[in-house]
């Protein structure tokens, strides 16, 4: 565990107390589990993106030290602003190395399916994260499954996910979690009326030229007529 982070104790707690310390830049949080008794907490802003930026982001194991207290722990939860997104309280869950703990992993997408590439087809991830049990250390940043093969109206669920050693996917079987969908006929309809657009701009300007054309030659006669009657 390469992330430490610094808390102290909060003796007063309440919405006034809170708010006074979101303006000094801290954040209150509490830690509880592993039958330790829930302690209320404060911590500077920074600590909470030193985790956040990591690569595991809120999956991230860290030892959280306050008073002479070290204890590992994890984001459970963050609570943030609905307006502006800032964080207003965190909640740590405190956890043992030698204990499994049940979290939800982030689903990636590699490779280009070829329903994408020679089929018209568009990729619908259908479900963005599964649930996941595993020891601390084995924590997966992510899942990552290969939709490559993937033709039209094929997809890819819970079940087709490769074993990764030490952890145990939770989620069901049959949850699809991607799926190569055709265009609908909207859709359709759209593409074709952009695709006339475009063309209609292209041979635009052939038009007009040859209006202009057209125009000038008919004034230039007229100029011709008008000298042969003087």
């Amino acid at each position: 565990m390469g992330f430490k982070i610094k808390a102290n104790k909060r003796e007063i707690i309440g919405k006034n107390a809170s708010r006074r310390l979101r303006m000094e830049g801290m954040i209150p949080a509490v830690i509880y589990g592993a039958r330790e008794a829930t302690v209320s907490l404060n911590l500077r802003k920074k600590e909470i993106f030193k985790i956040l930026k990591s690569e595991a982001g809120e999956n991230t194991v860290f030892q959280i030290s306050f008073d002479s207290e070290m204890r590992d722990a994890m984001i459970k939860e963050l609570q943030r602003d609905p307006v502006t997104d800032e964080i207003l309280h965190a909640d740590f869950i405190q956890i043992k190395m030698d204990k499994t703990v049940r979290i939800s992993v982030p689903v990636v997408t590699v490779g280009e399916a070829v329903g994408v590439k020679t089929e018209g087809g568009f990729v619908d991830l259908m479900t963005r994260e599964v649930e996941v049990e595993c020891l601390p250390k084995d924590i997966p940043e992510h899942i990552e499954v290969d939709i490559s093969d993937l033709h039209l109206h094929q997809s890819l669920k819970v079940e087709d996910i490769a074993p990764v050693e030490g952890v145990e996917i939770l989620s069901a079987p049959d949850t699809i979690l991607v799926l190569v969908e055709a265009p609908s006929k909207e859709e359709e309809i759209e593409v074709e009326e952009k695709e006339e657009e475009v063309i209609a701009e292209e041979e635009e300007p052939e038009i007009i030229k040859r209006e202009k054309a057209e125009e000038e030659k008919k004034k230039g006669e007229e100029k011709e007529g008008e000298k042969e009657k003087e």
